[in-house]
């Protein structure tokens, strides 16, 4: 019996794609098969945006639809509260959000869940990065120094994207000692690469062909960045125009390792460009924080979007009864995944 990975990528509020896609999934799933997500899932694999959801689903009780909930337009200004500093400007010299409004309904949403609550059998894994040591974080269920922790608290260090929110500050699995971590799109905004690693270590006995993959992005990038410009940009100019953590956080690197690694047919990549395309005229903005009600209806179109190329086969390796090929980001020419 092969093992399946959701791996669910970073991207601030553009998170709601993929709550409304996996919605949409689940609603198949059961109606069709008297299944859920739950059912099928062996490993859950989050980063940012992407562990809220995936710890959602592994150590809580919440369904999808109230999961989806989290982005929709109220939430998603408590999480985005803007900073206050009278001297400050916002995500230059200080955070550009507060971070009281994420962590308060990262709490009431996740009351007292923890990571050691993922039920037996399967684990879960949120990316990471601790600033003073200078190393990647992978907290996991595998890891018995991490069971006690509060998923929220796991939760809101992943999610504290630099000059977005401010640093959050854990007691160290290790050293009992504290940490100060930040959001792990700075080093895998796409978290495949490490559950697959980590899948291998968790059941050695299990080669890659007997592992399915479901790896889920947020939409990626379609600024254009000046090139001539950038000759003579220092660290403002970068952080400002180069939009850099966005550079950094770029995920097909990953999706290009993991599908040449995979066994043909275990791995789906669900993703597309942000532009306009055959079956999605209007695409969403793809900044991380565009928390506009129009946005949010055009990320939920994404979402359905997804579902509607990529839903059938999607259920089907949930189901372990996929038999077609391996499937890549959307064709912005086609509108299909490039198989």
């Amino acid at each position: 019996m092969s093992k399946l990975i959701l791996s669910l990528d970073g991207g601030g509020i553009r998170g709601v794609a993929i709550t409304q896609f996996l919605s949409m999934v689940e609603k198949k799933l059961q109606q069709e098969h008297n299944k859920s997500i739950r059912d099928c899932v062996d490993l859950y694999a989050g980063t940012s945006t992407g562990s809220i959801i995936a710890l959602a689903l592994a150590t809580t009780d919440m369904t999808l639809a109230q999961i989806d909930e989290l982005y929709n337009y109220e939430n998603g200004n408590r999480i985005f509260t803007e900073h206050k500093g009278f001297f400050d400007i916002d995500g230059i010299n200080a955070p550009k959000y507060e971070a009281s409004g994420k962590t308060d309904l990262l709490r009431e949403n996740f009351n007292q869940a923890k990571i050691g609550d993922v039920p037996e059998g399967k684990h879960v894994l949120a990316v990471s990065y601790d600033i003073e040591k200078r190393k990647p974080v992978i907290i996991k269920s595998n890891k018995s120094d991490y069971l006690e922790l509060l998923s929220s608290e796991a939760a809101d260090a992943t999610s504290a994207a630099p000059t977005f929110f401010p640093t959050k500050g854990l007691e160290s699995a290790d050293t009992s000692e504290e940490s100060w971590l930040i959001d792990g799109g700075v080093i895998a905004n796409n978290p495949t690469m490490c559950a697959i690693a980590e899948a291998r270590k968790i059941w050695p006995h299990y080669s890659l062909s007997d592992m399915r993959v479901l790896s889920i992005g947020t939409g990626f990038l379609t600024r254009k960045i000046n090139g001539s410009k950038s000759r003579k940009w220092g660290a403002l100019q970068w952080m400002t125009e180069g939009k850099l953590m966005e550079v950094l956080s770029d995920e097909r690197i990953v999706s290009y390792q993991s599908l040449t690694i995979m066994d043909s047919g275990n791995y789906i990549r669900v993703n597309a460009k942000l532009k306009p395309q055959p079956g999605l005229p209007t695409p969403p903005d793809d900044a991380m924080d565009d928390l506009t009600k129009s946005n949010i209806n055009r990320l939920r179109e994404l979402g359905k979007f997804w579902f509607s190329e990529y839903g059938e086969s999607v259920v089907q390796l949930l189901l372990n009864t996929y038999q077609g090929p391996s499937l890549d980001r959307i064709d912005p020419e086609t509108g299909h995944p490039i198989a």
